[in-house]
C-alpha cells in the first residue's frame, strides 16, 4: 500500500463511518514508533504508522484511522477534539475506533544505550539515564538526598 492508496481508504473510512468527506491529506510516516498516527491541527493533515500497518494489518491500522478522523472532523467543526473530551470520547465509541494502538515488538522500537547514572549521595541508588539530567533538577526517590551525574563508559566492541 502507498500514499495514495492511504488517501482514498482514510476518505473512504471518512464517509461510510462518518458520512463527512475527507478534505485534506493522508500519508504514511515511517519513523512513527510509540504512535500509531498524528493528527495535525495547523494543516488537517493525518499521518498513519507504516510499521503499524507492517505488523498489524488493514484491521488494526482501520481503527487508527478512524481515532484520527475522530480528531479530524471534531477539530473542523469546533467541539472537543482532545483525548479528554467527552465529544471525542462519544465519537469515537460510535465509529469503534481504538484509544490506543497496540506496542511495536522489541526489535522495531529505537534502542538507545543507557549513558548515564545519577547516584544518591546518601543511599547510593542508581537511576539509569539515557539523555543527560540536571542533578540539581532531582532528589533521590528513595531519601531525597542529592544526586550527582556520572557518565557511564560505553564499551566498543
Amino acid at each position: 500500500m502507498d500514499d495514495r492508496q492511504l488517501q482514498l481508504w482514510v476518505e473512504q473510512i471518512s464517509l461510510t463511518s462518518f458520512g463527512l468527506p475527507f478534505e485534506h491529506q493522508a500519508r504514511f510516516n515511517r519513523r512513527l514508533r510509540s504512535t500509531g498516527g498524528r493528527y495535525f491541527t495547523c494543516t488537517h493533515d493525518i499521518e498513519i504508522s507504516w510499521l503499524q500497518y507492517e505488523q498489524f494489518g488493514a484491521s488494526d491500522v482501520e481503527k487508527i484511522i478512524k481515532h484520527e478522523l475522530c480528531h479530524y472532523h471534531l477539530h473542523i467543526r469546533g467541539k472537543g477534539y482532545q483525548h479528554r473530551d467527552s465529544d471525542f470520547k462519544q465519537l469515537l465509541a460510535k465509529v469503534g475506533g481504538t484509544r490506543y494502538c497496540r506496542s511495536l515488538p522489541q526489535s522495531l522500537r529505537r534502542k538507545e544505550p543507557y549513558r548515564y547514572k545519577l547516584v544518591c549521595v546518601s543511599c547510593k541508588a542508581e537511576y539509569l539515564r539515557k539523555r543527560k539530567a540536571d542533578p540539581r533538577k532531582y532528589v533521590c526517590g528513595h531519601c531525597k538526598g542529592k544526586l550527582r551525574l556520572l557518565t557511564i563508559e560505553m564499551a566498543h566492541a
